[in-house]
């Protein structure tokens, strides 16, 4: 994982979500069948379409893949890999859960405690990811 400041926005390919659902005992986190893969679990993100924020996109892309409408709260970080169409450079963010919209994509979702949403997530760099938001959500007080 590559950390990317605010002002290389322009660098930036994608962005999703590390998405929440605040509980009394400890938080849900969200987890998506990859479309291209359903053998893996991956994180929300998307293509950022012109003219669109980083922010904009993560909250879009959670709604098309989960059905999941929520509010970005904070950076949680950057993640740069090489796909099947090129290198991609995402932005994800810490994001809490509002309620349910009409998802777009056909994709199995699933709301786990942190440490089996960690053990689900196939990719290294987004379990990573996955840890920041937690402790983020722990300094925050949930």
């Amino acid at each position: 994982m590559v950390w990317v400041t605010p002002g290389d926005v322009k660098k930036l390919s994608h962005a999703g979500g590390v998405v929440f659902r605040p509980a009394t005992a400890a938080p849900s986190f969200l987890v998506v069948q990859s479309a291209t893969n359903p053998d893996d679990w991956v994180l929300p993100k998307g293509h950022i379409e012109p003219g669109e924020t980083p922010e904009e996109t993560a909250v879009r892309e959670v709604q098309e893949e989960a059905g999941v409408d929520a509010e970005v709260i904070e950076a949680v970080g950057d993640s740069e890999f090489v796909a099947p169409r090129g290198a991609v450079t995402a932005r994800f963010y810490l994001m809490r859960e509002r309620g349910a919209v009409a998802a777009i994509e056909d994709r199995a979702i699933a709301w786990l405690p942190y440490e089996h949403a960690r053990a689900r997530l196939t990719f290294e760099d987004q379990r990573v990811l996955l840890d920041t938001a937690n402790r983020l959500l722990g300094s925050r007080g949930g």
